[in-house]
């Protein structure tokens, strides 16, 4: 039998219901030029587009617009080093009360000011001295305040899948779905919606070489940890995968690949002069992987998740090489 998951497809699709019209609808991109070079028609779902630069905003806003009101109106907090804490920062504006962010100290200084323009308090930490979770929940707790998890929650994951499922019910059937994977979210929510609806569909993660958790903690068929990676993928650089995403990931992902900075790096290139478009690191490793042959070969039709484009002019040109 089938362990029953901390989500299900019906479960997505209730979360694309509540964040109708709060969340961007974001547009599928296809370039002539990526086909021929990877030998696919490919789909590249635009979560860089969607509200605060990512995908982030569709689980943030999703998970707190279920907190109990009263819960809700003291305030909400959450633990991020970027694009978590710009989405539950607007996701609390929008639903009109406060938030406040625990961010790594060398977070890049253009998501922490984001954040803060949102309006949210910022509290900052030492990444590789410090356990985030276990500071965020002292903070929380310490305000009274509800914690929204980047990840590891329900409504969360169930919130990231609605990118997955507006791109298949725009395209229909993937033979394949790659997305950057981090702690794991995006990728359970979108397996979950995928599959739901297209068992046949191969779910594929992507991972920074330097900070490959989950496919090592695939592999061993338990989560196990690495170093705090040194990448330029800072959306990327965890240690450990999450406990429910893993249980999510375990049984519905199909492989996890890795790619280079180097790969990331040509990446945000190739959709800066090919697509028009601008992708932080973090949301580049999908793409960065067709392009760099990590995944072939390809299958006819395969969709991307273009996770974020959350990038200064200063850091795009330092890493582009302009």
């Amino acid at each position: 039998m089938t362990p029953s998951l901390p989500i299900t497809l019906d479960d997505v699709r209730a979360a694309a219901d509540r964040v109708r019209g709060v969340v961007h609808r974001t547009p599928v991109l296809r370039s002539r030029t990526l086909d021929t070079l990877v030998g696919a028609e490919v789909h590249l779902k635009a979560e860089n587009l969607q509200r605060v630069g990512a995908f982030k905003f569709r689980g943030a806003y999703h998970a707190a617009s279920r907190l109990d009101p009263e819960a809700r109106e003291r305030g909400i907090s959450a633990y991020s080093s970027g694009n978590h804490a710009q989405a539950v920062a607007l996701a609390a504006r929008e639903l009109g009360t406060s938030a406040v962010i625990l961010m790594p100290e060398d977070a890049p200084a253009s998501k922490r000011a984001a954040t803060e323009a949102y309006g949210a308090e910022v509290v900052t930490y030492d990444r590789y001295t410090g356990d985030r979770a276990a500071i965020g929940s002292a903070l929380a707790a310490e305000r009274g305040l509800p914690v929204i998890p980047p990840y590891d929650h329900p409504d969360v994951m169930a919130g990231q899948g609605t990118a997955a499922l507006e791109l298949v019910e725009e395209v229909g059937e993937l033979d394949a779905l790659v997305m950057p994977v981090g702690g794991g979210g995006l990728m359970a929510g979108s397996a979950t919606a995928a599959k739901g609806l297209y068992p046949a569909t191969r779910i594929v993660g992507v991972e920074p070489e330097a900070g490959d958790d989950t496919r090592r903690s695939l592999a061993a068929g338990e989560r196990v940890g690495v170093p705090v990676p040194r990448t330029i993928a800072d959306g990327q650089a965890l240690t450990t995968p999450g406990a429910l995403t893993f249980e999510v990931n375990r049984l519905l992902a199909d492989a996890v690949e890795t790619v280079t900075d180097d790969e990331i790096r040509a990446a945000m290139v190739f959709a800066f002069e090919r697509l028009k478009t601008v992708l932080e690191p973090s949301g580049a490793t999908g793409l960065a992987a067709l392009l760099a042959g990590r995944i072939g070969p390809l299958p006819p039709r395969v969709g991307v998740i273009l996770s974020g484009g959350n990038v200064s002019v200063e850091r795009f040109t330092e890493l582009c090489g302009g």
